[in-house]
């Protein structure tokens, strides 16, 4: 059965500067080609200089005339997200649009960042809390949209408080939704604060749903040799256009809470098809592991104390 078109309009972004984490390839290319193709100058920051080369290649071949650049980040490592902090404070241009995109998902062993924490809530999670704290000048100056990705992940599990960086018993998934729960509830208190404070920044959420992107492809430096049985069975669904979506359509909630006039602070935006995996995008009801205003207070202290970049009371 074909899949029927979906898609969204994207307003005129001349003048605006966007940042999009993880842009090299799946989902944050087509993100930042389309943010591109809207007339934003959008920031590449990434990991891999070559496949950040063949990313910036993607979108001029899309969009001729593109404003895109590379910036160097790694997530995993505190240090180079203070670097690239400091790269953009010196440049001094005011920031419109974060959509923190990056991420790694299930590593098959426990593996740890530059600092030591479990690698995918120091990367999902800890490393774009410290990219928004170093970038936070330049938001407020931009009166930025700060759209977090998240996952379907985040509505099941928890946060394991008593052992963060599971150091004693790592199961990969249960890591990998803790990581998002986390992530979502900064998302979350960073608008609160931003209300509370003045900071003149909205931020809100998306998930791509299932679709068939890198994150459970073979991926070597996460210790994962080959394909999961996972993906290839995405891919199947995929094409076949069933229940999933694909990574052309699991774009749109994040290009949708970036950039569009009716998206809400606050909000959660993902795919609207069956179970939430595919389908265009629209607000869908929080996670019942988001809703807790203390739980996210407290994620956002913790936050701070691991990577001791603090954020602004005022």
């Amino acid at each position: 059965m074909p899949r029927k078109p979906t898609g969204i309009t994207v307003s005129d972004l001349s003048g605006r500067r966007a940042v999009v984490t993880g842009a090299s390839d799946g989902i944050g290319l087509g993100l930042a080609t389309r943010l591109a193709e809207a007339g934003a100058e959008v920031l590449l920051p990434v990991r891999n200089p070559r496949k950040g080369e063949a990313a910036l290649a993607t979108i001029r071949q899309t969009v001729p005339h593109a404003n895109v650049s590379l910036r160097e980040i790694d997530l995993s490592s505190l240090a180079s997200v203070s670097a690239l902090g400091k790269t953009l404070q010196e440049e001094g241009r005011p920031i419109h649009i974060l959509i923190n995109n990056a991420g790694v998902m299930t590593p098959p062993e426990r593996q740890t960042t530059a600092e030591g924490f479990e690698l995918q809530f120091g990367t999902n999670h800890l490393g774009h809390f410290a990219l928004v704290a170093h970038l936070l000048p330049l938001l407020r100056a931009g009166h930025a949209r700060v759209t977090s990705q998240i996952s379907v992940a985040a509505n099941q599990g928890a946060i394991n408080w008593d052992d963060l960086n599971w150091e004693r018993s790592y199961d990969g998934m249960k890591a990998y939704s803790q990581s998002k729960i986390a992530f979502g509830l900064f998302g979350l208190e960073l608008d609160r604060r931003s209300q509370a404070h003045g900071w003149g920044i909205t931020s809100n959420l998306s998930h791509p749903g299932v679709a068939p992107t890198n994150l459970l492809a073979a991926r070597p430096e996460v210790g994962r040799a080959k394909d999961t049985m996972g993906v290839r069975l995405i891919r199947v669904l995929s094409a076949r256009s069933i229940l999933v979506g694909t990574v052309r359509t699991a774009q749109l909630p994040a290009l949708y809470a970036a950039t569009s006039p009716d998206a809400e602070r606050g909000g959660l935006y993902g795919p609207r098809g069956l179970g939430h995996m595919g389908g265009p995008p629209g607000e869908q009801k929080l996670y019942s592991r988001l809703r807790s205003t203390e739980e996210a207070q407290r994620i956002w202290h913790v936050s701070e104390e691991l990577t001791e970049v603090h954020l602004p009371d005022s």
